[in-house]
């Protein structure tokens, strides 16, 4: 029997071109919703799913479902309910490694965008408003000299670093907040002796600009509070590439509102795609729509590698990029 993939949604054509030739493909005509999309997981047609990040794949739909697998087309897998799916024996995917300097880009974007008002400084031209240069026409903050922390010192955060070095900017880190491990000197490769380390709560107080990249679980999930953003700089930025629940949004709203940080800006949400009452009205923030990979190249290497996955998992083979390899063996 050929193999078969459950597709909740079109991924880049060099993905699905590689699944149409591999098996037989169901592509959903529209998103499903929880219950439809269980019951298709459990009608035993189909050997894999493939799934989006705003997809929830729960323990409910994985203690029915008769896959061997579940491709995410994501990096992140915190839409996976994984020990349930390893229970299972439902091997999960990832596709990682591809979005790195991508996601980087619109980390250092949001940087700028904040520091320097672009927002409000793109409405003003468009609107008619801008009637000449003006000396104080919406002033800004520095980026060179300022100090930017990161919350994570994974690939994204490396390849942030590379980028706020590059502007002269003073970088700190903690390396996985709220705990700590010390990074050793090889471990920093390229960037020693232009990053340091220090406590997470140091990293929050010099930070004029504090860059997420942390995976979101159960200690990173509010990281970033009420208590936090206060104890930032009344100047600081907050900028956050990671994912939307690591960020209290209603506080980071109630912050921006009250002046205990200067601004945010955003790529994802806590509770996408909705937006936490009062953030989109506010003139100091930068928000984008999710778009940290959103290149060509990027997101076609992506489809390449979530079809990988997808069609070992469907021959009964470990996939190349596994989530919960320990599920292959159950």
């Amino acid at each position: 029997m050929s193999p078969r993939f459950l597709v909740t949604a079109s991924i880049p054509e060099p993905g699905m071109a590689l699944l149409y030739d591999a098996g037989d493909v169901t592509l959903l005509p529209e998103v499903p919703d929880a219950d439809a999309l269980r019951a298709l997981c459990a009608s035993g047609d189909y050997d894999v799913l493939v799934a989006r990040l705003s997809d929830t794949i729960d323990a409910s739909l994985l203690g029915s479902a008769k896959l061997r697998g579940v491709s995410n087309y994501a990096v992140g897998f915190n839409n996976i309910d994984v020990p349930a799916a390893t229970a299972r024996g439902i091997v999960v995917g990832n596709t990682p490694g591809v979005l790195t300097d991508a996601t980087a880009d619109i980390a250092m974007l949001l940087i700028l965008g904040t520091a320097r008002r672009v927002i409000e400084a793109d409405s003003l031209v468009r609107s008619g408003g801008f009637s000449g240069w003006n000396p104080q026409l919406l002033m800004g903050s520095d980026v060179s000299g300022q100090v930017l922390g990161l919350a994570g010192f994974g690939r994204i955060a490396r390849a942030t670093a590379r980028r706020a070095a590059a502007f002269g900017m003073d970088v700190v880190f903690s390396p996985r907040p709220p705990a700590e491990r010390i990074v050793s000197e090889e471990e920093l490769g390229d960037l020693a002796g232009k990053v340091r380390q220090l406590p997470w709560e140091q990293v929050v107080a010099q930070a004029d600009f504090l860059s997420i990249h942390v995976p979101l679980n159960e200690d990173t999930q509010h990281l970033v509070d009420a208590s936090v953003l206060a104890a930032m700089k009344p100047g600081a930025f907050l900028i956050n590439t990671a994912r939307g629940p690591v960020v209290d949004e209603a506080a980071l709203v109630t912050a921006l509102r009250e002046g205990v940080i200067a601004g945010a800006g955003l790529d994802v949400y806590e509770n996408e795609p909705e937006l936490a009452a009062g953030l989109a009205e506010l003139p100091n923030t930068v928000l984008l729509p999710h778009i940290g990979s959103a290149t060509v190249p990027v997101r076609n290497k992506m489809a390449v590698l979530a079809a990988a996955n997808a069609i070992a998992m469907a021959k009964g083979e470990l996939p190349p990029h596994p989530v919960n390899p320990e599920a292959f063996s159950n």
